[in-house]
């Protein structure tokens, strides 16, 4: 007992510098940043030595969400979204091709795996620049039809006004209501597929009730703004998220590689003799052991979506609003417009995003932990 006594609290000590360090340069700048963004910094001398901060509470993301003059914030959330949706399904779908061909055993695999995981190494202002280059309106990609006969293509890559996909801002809280409704199905299913009966019914319930009231008492739901604010998916982002895609689909090449190298040898001998053929084998049988692989590289994406700032810098630059991102109208509220107050709210809306996805994906593993 005395020996283990002392094991913690060395253990303690040991720990102690690093915890008081992440306490304050962490938390403790992630609570200041939210306090700032509930003050009123910015509308007087912002940058005076003893500047005035008057509390306001939550004014500040209010007008983000509904305010007349924050309809670029709303925009950029939503190409965050995009940006999103689009690197985590082409980063996963590029990377686990490129991993079951090179799972096949190819001669230089090496090399391969080598070359394809070469873009991760370099900077997000490094890839910006090499694509900025390949996606001129004058060159690059639209050259490629020429090497066929054809006419030089003419798309905008980063600056293209074509918006898709439009939705009114008005009816925010009727869509965020649908989503949860698709969320909520979707985990009744996979509770019932897992014969948590009670749950499956707990939430297909709430599913059903939230779909009620989309579908007969949408009318009723308050609207977000006084009038129609239309926003989608700008055809420029695109530009930026191939780049990203071309960045990282190594990484999750790299990630699903060593997942199917750790699948025994023993299924896939037994797949072969079951008469599978090798897309039946890597569709049923390795693929869906990669699950727990696919989770993590879907966490990893989600979170480095949030931080394109550099990418979209370098590429676009700062004041291309078809390219925007809230990293980037958050540098333009700070420091050009020393909004100091704003710029900390778009901040906290970054880290609440993120926290979405990592804390669910934290409490799952600790649960699973826990079981074992």
């Amino acid at each position: 007992m005395i020996g283990k006594g002392k094991d913690r609290l060395f253990a303690i000590l040991v720990l102690l510098p690093s915890l008081i360090l992440v306490g304050i340069f962490v938390y403790g700048f992630i609570g200041n940043t939210m306090y700032v963004s509930m003050t009123d910094w910015g509308k007087g001398a912002a940058l005076a030595f003893h500047p005035e901060k008057n509390f306001i509470g939550l004014g500040h993301y209010g007008d983000l969400f509904t305010g007349f003059l924050n309809s670029r914030f709303r925009q950029d959330l939503v190409n965050a979204v995009f940006y999103s949706l689009f690197l985590i399904i082409g980063a996963l779908g590029v990377g686990l091709f490129i991993a079951v061909l090179l799972d096949r055993d190819p001669g230089g695999k090496g090399t391969y795996r080598t070359i394809f995981l070469y873009p991760m190494s370099l900077s997000f202002i490094v890839t910006g620049t090499i694509w900025r280059w390949l996606e001129a309106p004058g060159g690059g990609l639209n050259a490629i039809p020429t090497l066929l006969g054809l006419p030089r293509a003419q798309f905008q890559w980063l600056s293209s006004r074509k918006t898709v996909l439009q939705f009114n801002w008005q009816d925010l809280f009727v869509i965020l209501i649908a989503i949860a409704v698709v969320v909520l199905a979707f985990l009744a299913v996979s509770a019932w597929v897992k014969e948590k009966k009670k749950e499956a019914k707990w939430l297909g319930g709430i599913a059903v009730i939230g779909l009620i009231w989309v579908l007969f008492f949408r009318d009723a739901t308050p609207n977000a703004l006084a009038s129609p604010e239309t926003h989608g998916l700008n055809l420029a982002t695109l530009g930026v998220t191939i780049a990203a895609i071309w960045q990282y689909s190594g990484y999750t090449m790299a990630l699903y590689l060593a997942g199917l190298t750790g699948v025994s040898a023993d299924l896939h001998d037994s797949a072969r003799i079951d008469g599978a053929t090798e897309f039946q084998y890597y569709m049923r049988v390795a693929i869906p052991l990669l699950k727990t692989t696919t989770l993590s590289a879907i966490i990893i994406l989600a979170h480095i979506s949030l931080k394109m700032f550099a990418l979209i810098f370098a590429m676009a630059g700062p004041d291309n609003a078809q390219t925007g991102h809230p990293s980037v109208l958050m540098y333009l509220t700070t420091f050009r417009a020393n909004d100091f107050a704003k710029g900390a709210a778009i901040a906290v809306v970054l880290f609440l995003l993120a926290a979405l996805f990592i804390i669910p994906y934290l409490v799952g593993a600790h649960k699973e932990r826990s079981y074992r």
